[in-house]
């Protein structure tokens, strides 16, 4: 990929470029690029790929549960969440759904990894991507669970135990199976139930 990279109202052709988040903010703002439909994730700008009917419906199921689960202002989707202070100029992720460990109207900024009980991501066409780099980025920040709702395989996979290198637990949950958040250990959902 080449990228166009102004320096001294000259342009010069560059093999890679590595975003910030400084960078696409000043982009943002200059009115160039509209970077709504883009992620940035250890320097890359990745594009958001839409989302089908089976999508939506499965974050909307999620979200449902958990905050039945946990209650309203615990429960966000879509947000765009901090991560430890190493991975912040160059990550701004953007899961499907967090549960807070505070209501969001005592937030004042971006959600932290401190503010986290669960990350989730709902996939399809970005599945590789979510379950590889997207959960080595998550466990470096200390998220103590990730989840990963497999839309294709009607699976869940459940990540724990985040140390520097990625998670220590990682295990996967079938269609027919239930599974319970750390966080709210006695409550219970089939797999299933959170895909259709």
């Amino acid at each position: 990929m080449l990228v166009a990279v102004e320096t001294h109202q000259e342009f010069v052709i560059q093999p890679h470029k590595l975003w910030t988040r400084d960078e696409c903010t000043v982009l943002e703002r200059s009115g160039l690029v509209n970077l709504d439909g883009y992620e940035l994730i250890e320097g890359e700008l990745i594009q958001k790929m839409p989302k089908g009917q089976p999508h939506i419906l499965a974050v909307a199921l999620l979200a449902s549960w958990l905050r039945h689960v946990f209650g309203e202002l615990l429960v966000v989707t879509e947000p765009t969440i901090d991560l430890r202070p190493q991975d912040n100029p160059t990550s701004v992720p953007e899961p499907d759904l967090i549960v807070l460990t505070r209501s969001v109207r005592g937030l004042s900024a971006l959600a932290r990894p401190q503010d986290l009980q669960l990350v989730a991501e709902v996939s399809s066409s970005s599945l590789a991507f979510d379950m590889t780099t997207k959960a080595r980025l998550y466990a470096r920040s200390g998220i103590q669970e990730y989840w990963v709702l497999d839309v294709e395989a009607q699976r869940l996979m459940i990540y724990r135990e985040p140390t520097e290198s990625g998670y220590g637990s990682i295990q996967a949950y079938g269609s027919e199976e239930f599974v319970s958040p750390l966080a709210a250990a006695s409550a219970e959902v089939r797999v299933i139930d959170l895909l259709q």
